[in-house]
């Protein structure tokens, strides 16, 4: 096949109010902030992870173990999704990471199941933190970072399998899914972690936030559809991830303390005061299900 087929223009285009270009630009300017809190790597992850949903673990601990048990439950949820997923089963030879952030991602896919990883950023300056990543992980020769805009794709059945790990929010879903179903072969599989409004008056909140665009779960499921997917799995996980919140607050506060004590860090004060409030409400949304995150799993008919 040739690979540098192009797709046919999109045939929808994004909501007016949603600017994409903006995107880029957030992820650049958070970068070493992700890097510090979620760091060193090589396995750097920008989402959130799976907690026992009757446990609340103390907050009364120190800040390294906090960050331990963020870097942790982002572990967790990957390896969670791949196990409900059957990827050990049967282990896709080539996968798309879309969204990749700094390839923690893509570099789990490869050292776990031997995948061969594209990984899509549309922030130039992680392309070469994904390749020092992948080779201080040992698969710099499984994972390829790439700069560029999944709305653009332009590959033809290439990959076995793509993943989207709360990066689809930033995208177009009719457009992404049309793409998908040209990038993928013929049963390949599209796994999504993502969060889904239930509640639209916390829309405005958590967009502006993130930068992002948050749908519901109906529409992912027409717009895959009509592309030619079939949801296999849906899973809700929303009472497992809330913990997040609780413990990535505690890691903020305790860097507030450090700051009030003299001590330096690279996170500015406001953005430290402005997440600490923020989680806070996220921990009520995502605990009141007004937003929900599930893992879905599409597979592409086969032609």
């Amino acid at each position: 096949m040739d690979h540098s087929t192009a797709l046919r223009p999109p045939t929808t285009a994004p909501e007016v109010g949603f600017d994409e270009h903006q995107v880029p630009l957030y992820y650049s300017k958070k970068t070493a902030d992700i890097v510090y809190k979620y760091g060193p790597g090589p396995r750097i992850h920008f989402h959130v992870g799976l907690f026992d949903a009757a446990a609340a673990p103390n907050t009364t601990v120190s800040q390294a173990v906090v960050k331990q048990r963020l870097v942790a439950s982002q572990e967790r949820i990957l390896r969670h999704m791949a196990d409900s997923w059957g990827v050990a089963d049967a282990p896709p030879a080539s996968l798309l990471d879309v969204g990749c952030g700094l390839g923690g991602g893509s570099i789990h896919w490869a050292q776990e199941y031997g995948a061969r990883v594209t990984s899509l950023t549309n922030t130039a300056e992680h392309v070469p933190l994904i390749a020092e990543f992948a080779r201080r992980a040992g698969v710099d020769g499984r994972v390829s970072p790439v700069l560029g805009d999944v709305h653009t794709l332009g590959e033809l059945r290439r990959y076995d399998a793509a993943v989207a790990v709360e990066s689809s929010g930033y995208m177009d879903r009719t457009r992404l899914f049309e793409v998908m179903a040209q990038a993928l072969r013929p049963g390949g599989w599209f796994g999504i972690q993502e969060h889904f409004l239930c509640r639209p008056e916390w829309t405005d909140f958590i967009d502006g936030y993130y930068k992002t665009r948050l749908g519901t779960l109906t529409e992912y499921i027409t717009a895959a559809r009509a592309a030619g997917f079939v949801l296999e799995q849906d899973e809700d996980v929303t009472d497992r991830v809330r913990e997040f919140w609780v413990q990535s607050m505690a890691w903020n506060a305790q860097e507030l303390e450090r700051l009030e004590a003299g001590e330096a860090s690279p996170v500015a004060r406001d953005r430290l005061l402005d997440s600490a409030l923020a989680h806070g409400k996220f921990f009520r949304v995502w605990r009141d299900h007004a937003v929900e995150t599930r893992l879905l799993l599409f597979r592409l008919r086969a032609r």
